[in-house]
């Protein structure tokens, strides 16, 4: 996908600051945070949305990226929350989580 932002990040021709990484996913700062912390977790393949994961491998490496986030953050609370296509708030369709946090 060669308009897609997140994959520009993911290959590294837009610079993030990453907070976790491995072979599957990584994780970022939003650039508009709605919370304190505001961490982006998301595949390095791309898929639009929600609906076009079905790997139980794939899902398994996201979660671990949030578990990664929040203890490397030390989050003691937090929320997260997926936007699935555009009637529900989608703005880049590259499937990501986000991982909230107003008690850092």
């Amino acid at each position: 996908m060669t308009d897609c932002i997140f994959c520009k990040i993911v290959n590294g021709e837009i610079p993030s600051a990453k907070i976790y990484e491995n072979d599957y996913v990584i994780a970022i700062n939003d650039i508009n945070p709605k919370a304190k912390a505001h961490v982006l977790v998301l595949p390095k393949v791309h898929l639009d949305s929600f609906n076009e994961l079905g790997d139980e491998k794939l899902m398994s490496e996201l979660l671990k990226g949030v578990k990664a986030v929040v203890k490397i953050m030390n989050l003691k609370s937090y929320r997260l929350h997926v936007n699935t296509g555009k009637d529900e708030g989608q703005i880049v369709f590259h499937f990501h989580i986000h991982v909230l946090s107003n008690h850092p």
